[in-house]
Formats: C-alpha cells, structure tokens, sequence
C-alpha cells in the first residue's frame, strides 16, 4: 500500500520540484560598469559560455599533435569572439607551445568588443585574463628563481676552486717542524 502512494506522489514531486527549480534559474546578468558604455542595457547570456566549457574539457583530452592542428583549424576560422577565446584557450594549454602573452591580447579584444556574444562570454573572458595574468606572473617568478639558482650554483663552483686551490697550495708547503726536531745548524 506504501508502495503505492509512493508511485502517485512520485509525479507529482517531480512536477513539484521542476516548478521550483525553474524559478530558480538565474537571470542574465548585466554587465558591469566598465562594458556598460557599449552595450547598456546588454545582459550576460551564460549558455553561451557552456559550449567553450566543453571545449575546455576537450583541449584536455587532446595529444599535442591534435592541439597543433586544431591551432591550425583555428587560425583559419573568421576571429569572432567564440574562436579568439577558444585560440586563447588553446594558447594556455601547457601540453601546446604556450604563448600566454598573446592569449591574454586575444581575451582582451573580447573584453572590448560590443558584440553580443561578445558581452555573454565576458565573465568567462574575465576569469581566463585573471588565471592567465596569474600564470604568467608564476612565470617570471619561476624564471628569476631558476636564474638565481644558476648564479647560486656558478658561485658556489667557484668558491670550490677556490677551496681546492687552497687545498693544493697547502699540500705542496714543506711540512713544520715539530718540537722534538732540531734545526739544521744547532748544536746538541
């Protein structure tokens, strides 16, 4: 008898819980004042975002033969805001040649850009510029540690030339003599 009930009100808790959620979808949301001048009352439309998400997972997967020849797929495209950001994207990929000073060139078109899916893909564009940004500051961090590294690493050599310079200096010296020997010439 429970199993019954349980089959009728299934329906509607399912009828139930798809009103509620979708009175729960987010709105689009508007851009921000610094975009605002060029599309004022433009709203963020975030299902333009899901393909390039995918996109993303897709870069992952891939060998880098395959991201070589899709650098060249792209290339080919017409540069609209959908292919700059997927360029971008692949341009950040550390399994490709990473050219993140270009990418972030190519986001920043998109964040000027007044198209209007230019507009929906801000938020994306934003948050790839500040993990790139991010990425290529690790860089140059990495970069000035590697050459203090190397320079700690030439200076330690040579001060163990000098060490043994030093080292060889003191072996080839006469040995001292100790106290029980006599000097040559004294008298006993």
């Amino acid at each position: 008898m429970k199993a019954c009930r349980l089959s009728v009100g299934f329906p509607v808790f399912v009828l139930l819980a798809s009103t509620l959620l979708a009175g729960c979808v987010t709105p689009p949301v508007p851009v921000d004042e610094k975009h605002a001048k060029h599309a004022k009352y433009a709203t963020v439309d975030e299902s333009a975002m899901l393909p390039l998400l995918g996109y993303f997972q897709l870069l992952q997967r891939m060998s880098p033969q395959e991201l070589a020849r899709e650098r060249i797929v792209l290339a080919a495209m017409p540069q609209t805001p959908v292919t700059l950001v997927r360029m971008a994207a692949l341009l950040g990929q550390p399994r490709a040649p990473m050219d993140l000073s270009r990418a972030l060139g190519l986001l920043e078109s998109v964040l000027k850009s007044t198209e209007p899916v230019a507009v929906s893909l801000l938020p994306l564009a934003r948050t790839m510029t500040v993990q790139y940004q991010e990425r290529l500051k690790l860089e140059q961090q990495n970069e000035k540690l590697l050459q203090q590294l190397k320079e700690s690493q030439r200076r330690s050599g040579e001060l163990q030339e000098k060490l043994d310079a030093l080292a060889d200096i003191e072996r080839s010296l006469p040995a001292r003599p100790t106290a029980g020997d006599t000097l040559p010439g004294a008298t006993r």
